[in-house]
């Protein structure tokens, strides 16, 4: 086991993954730009030091910046956390050319499911159902118009080399496609230096549905209950829950044959989540793999007990899986709450600035991931992530009731937050039915 890690990230999952290695005896490594110098991350590590200016693309995502640093503090691993170079194959590389543990799988690993176009046909060959969609990547918008009138409208244009919703566009009339492919290119090559896009078939109505799972390097693996992550807006989500209400014990089997057969293709190591959609006919379909931690991955954490950092780290150094993939117990319902510094009542505009205030909820059964504390900053330059309200209960409906309390305790001055649309969607008559699917937002605010 090395002895210590460098965080190459900011804000709560820094903070998050800093406890994970206080808890195993690890020594940790901060890295921060100058806006971040007294974030909470940065008092939290055993040393850090500063990478750059307060831009992501000068600091978080400077990658030799980052290495020298590894270097000079004489950290044996890296811990990407999530979103900059987490899914970075080439950075991968780089920390294994430097003799340093990348914490995650392999940099192939990586680039395969990274470039949308490969991981897909990766997965069909290994017997899992995808979207209908094109076979490589469109070059032009005329390439995409004949295969729109092929596939029939409405289409989805996402990018081959990223996520998270960038890049990303709805078409819903030939008429709309040329402006649509010119944004998503240009969005996809700002944000992954790649404007390559790919169609898929657009499903009206879908859930989105992820299997999170664990191998160590024995092939040993844990498949998590799935996580339902269909209340987004425009792809961003925005609440997820485990199990899904949606998903039964034989839908559940189903897609833990499925997880297990892509592991099986790509000889999968550490964690990762697969995602689905779930059509209206009861069909589940592929869309993309994750090759790193998830945001949501604490609500897995809170039905199963397992520390997935922790087994992350384990994984990394060697060691096998610390939980029995026969034993592991699932018990309850969790829900997370994103709390974004982002003003829902003006088009989700972002809202930096001082947090005069802060108060986070306690209590049973709840857990807050953020980077939040009274006089801290919130900075444009980055994701408007700033805390994860995180509830277990006995059943779903304990934890609907105890995500009201947790929610209603929340006080935070300054930046307006997504907290209130959250209490709203907790007494949405479709949301307690669970009757609802990715239009959700859309549909019940308008928004």
């Amino acid at each position: 086991m090395f002895s210590k890690v460098l965080i190459a990230n900011r804000g709560e999952v820094a903070v998050r993954v800093i406890r994970s290695c206080r808890d195993m005896g690890l020594h940790t490594v901060a890295v921060y730009s100058t806006a971040d110098r007294n974030s909470l991350h940065v008092q939290l590590a055993d040393e850090a030091v500063c990478v750059g200016p307060p831009e992501a693309s000068a600091s978080y995502l400077n990658i030799p910046n980052i290495i020298s640093a590894a270097e000079i503090t004489g950290a044996q691993a890296i811990h990407p956390g999530y979103g900059f170079l987490a899914e970075n194959s080439d950075f991968a590389e780089i920390c294994e050319e430097c003799d340093l543990t990348f914490i995650g799988p392999k940099p192939a690993t990586i680039k395969l499911m990274g470039d949308k176009m490969a991981a897909r046909k990766t997965v069909s060959d290994a017997g899992v159902p995808l979207i209908e969609g094109s076979k490589g990547i469109l070059e032009t918008h005329e390439e995409a118009r004949t295969l729109a009138e092929e596939i029939g409208y409405p289409v989805l244009l996402k990018a081959s080399a990223g996520g998270g919703g960038k890049g990303m566009r709805v078409v819903h009339r030939e008429s709309e496609l040329e402006a649509a492919f010119n944004m998503a290119s240009q969005e996809a090559r700002a944000a992954f230096g790649n404007g390559g896009l790919y169609m898929e078939q657009f499903l009206e109505h879908p859930r989105h549905i992820e299997m999170q799972v664990l191998f160590d390097n024995e092939g040993r693996g844990l498949t998590f209950p799935e996580r339902e992550c269909s209340i987004q807006r425009r792809h961003q989500k925005l609440v997820e829950e485990t199990p899904s209400p949606a998903v039964s014990p034989e839908s559940r089997a189903l897609l833990a044959g499925y997880s297990k057969s892509v592991q099986d293709a790509i000889d999968y190591r550490n964690a990762g989540t697969m995602e689905f959609l779930l059509d209206q006919k009861g069909d589940f379909h592929f869309i993309e793999m994750n090759t790193r931690l998830q945001v949501e991955h604490g609500i897995t954490e809170m039905v199963t007990g397992v520390d997935i950092v922790r087994e992350q780290l384990g994984v990394a150094s060697g060691s096998r899986l610390t939980v029995d993939p026969e034993g592991m117990r699932v018990r309850g319902h969790a829900i997370e709450f994103r709390i974004n510094a982002e003003d829902p009542e003006n088009n989700f505009a972002p809202s930096p600035g001082m947090v005069h205030k802060a108060h986070m909820p306690s209590g049973p059964w709840v857990r807050v991931d953020t980077l939040l504390e009274p006089g801290c900053e919130v900075y444009p330059y980055y994701d408007s992530l700033i805390a994860k309200i995180i509830v277990w209960g006995e059943n779903r409906t304990e934890a609907i009731r105890r995500s009201r309390r947790a929610l209603q305790e929340l006080r935070i001055e300054g930046p307006k937050t997504t907290r209130t649309l959250h209490l709203e969607i907790l007494h949405n008559s479709r949301f307690l039915a669970g009757d609802y699917s990715t239009s959700f937002i859309t549909e019940e605010f308008g928004l």
